[in-house]
């Protein structure tokens, strides 16, 4: 995510992480000699944001079929299928959801029980799940969703825009429309099926499919097969201008604009998207996903959202290429390697900022990398920066600069401490190993030593969790 630098402060966010359990064939049922069934956690027990996340199993795929009426009653109906693993016995499990009225729910095609309480739907199948079972999940459901208004990232979730609906879900927003387990370290492939008013375009994650007119409605299908976390969900409906093509390295691109934008084009956000996707496959190692692309709608959000395969823009931030190249670095940063607990937010925030320092040099559009670094450091008398620990902010700092600015300074004087070759191989060993995966701050530091041959820990200890300026490293 990008923020603009006067709202980079406070965010409620998520942190755990669940088992994950590989799918088993076979009925998702209990037997004799099953162990007793259990109920699933009503949360992942993060202290950052509780009550998000559940416990009890493992999602593989989301199936979202969705009609999307703005500004309509119902403004969304749909039916969410939730296929995931046990990984407990079950008796009852939660996904969270919030608002929304449910008018069904299924498991494995029998009618399950289910109640609310808060954003928590509890579901309990007809009968109980084994360990190691697979077992679907159908909610039918409808409403209006509810934005969220936060103190310090002001409007996410679902948005309503002139001629559509915007979802920007980080980092809680995505249970606002579809009942999930939203927890970065759940990830799942993705189907969409979405229906809006003729005239309009749906544009969700990963590769278009299909797009169907019949009537006064279009339905559009999007995929995405790579493992995602729910809060980089995106659906954007509106009128868009759009552009596709292959990078020169040959990788789908799809851009859009809302017609209404004046900052920017549609030609100009897919060129720099394909020059940035090129660049980083180089630095970083290959683009993990199958497609890349972005979206700027014509809505006023103080953020720009790194929405897996692609990233949403404000006007403005659509129009800055270092803007971009931020969020396509998390492509690699925060998206196909996500992190397992919000507490290790720099994983994707740090890393992202110091690609927007590599990009602004290569192109002569910012100071050097060296510059961006040395003006941080000499902010001697600056709280926000030293004294929250970047690995460790606190719930109140989650999206700080301790976590964006200090991270990307940590990651540059950990270059000049390994060398420019260790550094870039550090990196690239990082998006290789961790691909498509979860990882922790622990695991980066392990790596790092592993790479370089030295013995990191006096380094990390300082710039990630010292509450003062590092003087030494």
């Amino acid at each position: 995510m990008s923020l603009p630098s006067s709202r980079i402060t406070v965010s409620a966010l998520l942190v755990g992480a669940l088992t994950a359990c590989s799918p088993h064939g076979g009925p998702a049922r209990s037997s004799a000699a099953s162990a007793p069934p259990a109920v699933g956690a009503t949360s992942a027990g993060d202290s950052y944001v509780p009550g998000d996340g559940n416990g009890g199993y493992d999602v593989q795929h989301y199936a979202l079929d969705l009609r999307i009426t703005p500004r309509g009653t119902p403004e969304l109906a749909g039916t969410a299928t939730v296929t995931a693993v046990a990984t407990s016995p079950l008796s009852r499990f939660d996904l969270d959801l919030t608002g929304l009225t449910v008018s069904e729910v299924t498991v494995d095609g029998r009618t399950a029980s289910y109640s609310r309480t808060g954003s928590e739907l509890a579901v309990t199948p007809a009968t109980p799940i084994a360990r190691g079972g697979r077992f679907a999940v159908r909610i039918r459901y409808s409403g209006n969703p509810g934005q969220i208004d936060d103190p310090a990232l002001g409007r996410y979730g679902w948005i309503s825009t002139a001629d559509g609906v915007f979802t920007g879900d980080e980092p809680s927003g995505a249970h606002t429309w579809f009942p999930s387990n939203d927890h970065p370290a759940d990830k799942a492939s993705f189907d969409f099926r979405l229906t809006v008013p003729r005239g309009l375009t749906a544009i969700a994650n990963g590769i278009q499919t299909k797009a169907a007119t019949s009537g006064n409605s279009t339905t559009y299908t999007w995929r995405e097969d790579a493992p995602m976390a729910t809060y980089l969900a995106m659906v954007d409906v509106g009128r868009f201008k759009v552009r596709t093509g292959r990078t020169p390295g040959g990788v789908p691109v799809y851009a859009a604009v809302d017609p209404a934008v004046t900052t920017t084009t549609a030609d100009k956000l897919y060129t720099t998207t394909a020059q940035v996707v090129d660049a980083w496959s180089k630095l970083f190692g290959p683009y993990p996903f199958a497609s890349a692309g972005g979206v700027i709608d014509d809505l006023r959000v103080g953020f720009a959202l790194e929405t897996q395969t692609k990233p949403e823009y404000n006007p403005t931030m659509g129009a800055d290429p270092t803007t971009i190249a931020h969020e396509l670095a998390h492509q690699w940063f925060g998206d196909s390697v996500t992190i397992t607990r919000w507490s290790d937010i720099w994983l994707n925030e740090g890393f992202a900022t110091y690609a927007e320092w590599l990009w602004g040099e290569r192109t002569g559009t910012g100071p050097s990398v060296q510059t961006q670094f040395d003006q941080r450091y000499r902010q001697v008398d600056s709280p926000d920066l030293w004294s929250v620990p970047t690995a460790a902010p606190g719930r109140s700092q989650l999206f700080g600069r301790a976590v964006y600015e200090r991270g990307g300074m940590t990651l540059h004087a950990l270059r000049q401490k390994v060398g420019d070759e260790k550094f870039f191989a550090i990196l690239r060993a990082w998006t290789s190993e961790h691909r498509h995966g979860n990882a922790t701050t622990p695991q980066f530091i392990a790596l790092a030593e592993k790479v370089s041959g030295k013995d990191l820990g006096r380094f990390f200890q300082v710039w990630l969790y010292g509450k003062t300026r590092p003087t030494s490293w």
